[in-house]
């Protein structure tokens, strides 16, 4: 089994490449870091000596001050060398660099001058190191105004803001969820790579983004349709953008109902996409669920009797609890990385119809059983 601690664990890219590696509890253990590490040999060292693979994230991203970013970095990777060193390490260092090594930028800079660091002492302490060169990165639970554009304008579109374009310039990007498989992939290997560039899986011009987030916030933010995803950059898009939604105002929302002297009428969903649509019935008292996704969508919609939808992002202890009563029908849409569950809170039978955007297969089912 092998050892993985990252710093950084925190940060976009660290907190994804952390959770994921949870998913493999039988091949991989997680060492814990944490920011004050830096601030102690003590503690840095120990963190280290326990690692069979770091990978080192830590970095700054943005400052008004460009000298501080660089300053930083450079700061944390020589940190981190000096312990390796102390600590007599023979441990597998990826670290994390930047496309933009290439720009005349001291943010740049700053990135070519650690990973270069790391190099010099692999090369003389017989270490191995995998220089990841990464494009712009977007996904899920990014830091806005700060982690990327996409970020931004994710939170701006779905918290009454109007994004603005500085510069419709074309952006090569790659999905955090693929950056960290392709990390993991090295780690398996095992293998020294100086300068490995991670290749974009999109190029997009800005406006084109914004464009395709404007139809998420109208379609789906605003009306509950799933749009019409035409590849796994729009679907990876999509599941970006749904992670900055405020789950706690936006759900359950309610369906609208028509009624005549024969009934009810009730649309459940409009699809741009195909699925999965499934129906069950519920005794009272029962919970279904405990599982949680990491690519794929599912809507749950309570059409007769009364339920507790609870939701939890495995990486934290808030429980999101939302009631449902068949006679006023609604929908809880579930977030990639939420755990979720449904319970039977009533006297008669739960009656639900579940939709998810892709068949199950056993081979490749996307669920993992956390309790909420």
């Amino acid at each position: 089994m092998k050892k993985i601690g990252i710093t950084g664990q925190n940060g976009f890219v660290g907190r994804h490449l952390y959770n994921t590696l949870g998913l493999f509890p039988e091949e991989f253990e997680r060492v814990e870091f944490k920011k004050e590490f830096f601030e102690s040999q003590e503690k840095l060292d120990d963190f280290v000596s326990k690692c069979d693979v770091i990978v080192h994230l830590a970095a700054m991203n943005r400052h008004e001050s460009e000298q501080v970013i660089y300053e930083t970095n450079v700061a944390l990777a020589q940190n981190l060398v000096s312990s390796l060193k102390r600590t007599n390490s023979r441990a597998h260092v990826l670290i994390s660099s930047s496309t933009q090594e290439e720009r005349d930028n001291l943010y740049g800079k700053s990135k070519r001058e650690g990973r270069e660091a790391i190099i010099n002492w692999a090369n003389e302490n017989d270490g191995k190191v995998t220089g990841l060169i990464i494009p712009n990165v977007f996904g899920a639970f990014g830091k806005p105004f700060y982690n990327s554009f996409v970020a931004t304008f994710c939170y701006q579109l779905t918290h009454g803001e109007t994004p603005t374009i500085a510069n419709d310039g074309e952006v090569k990007l790659v999905y955090v969820q693929e950056l960290v498989d392709r990390i993991i992939k090295e780690i398996r290997s095992g293998q020294s790579t100086e300068e490995l560039f991670i290749e974009a899986t999109a190029s997009r011009k800005v406006s084109e983004v914004l464009e395709l987030l404007n139809q998420f916030k109208s379609l789906y933010f605003e009306n509950g349709e799933i749009p019409a995803l035409k590849d796994s950059f729009e679907h990876n898009l999509f599941n970006t953008y749904r992670s900055y939604i405020d789950y706690k105002t936006h759900y359950p929302v309610k369906f609208t109902q028509h009624t005549d002297p024969r009934g009810a009428f009730v649309e459940i969903i409009r699809l741009g996409i195909g699925g999965q649509c499934s129906f069950s019935t519920t005794v009272p008292n029962i919970t279904r669920g405990n599982h949680f996704h990491t690519r794929k969508i599912e809507r749950f919609a309570v059409i007769k009797g009364k339920a507790l939808i609870q939701l939890r992002k495995i990486d934290s202890d808030e429980v999101l609890d939302f009631y449902l009563d068949g006679s006023d029908p609604a929908y809880v849409d579930m977030p990639i990385w939420y755990t979720h569950n449904i319970k039977n809170i009533g006297e008669e039978e739960l009656y639900t119809i579940f939709w998810i955007n892709e068949a199950y297969n056993p081979e490749d089912a996307d669920t993992y059983f956390v309790e909420v």
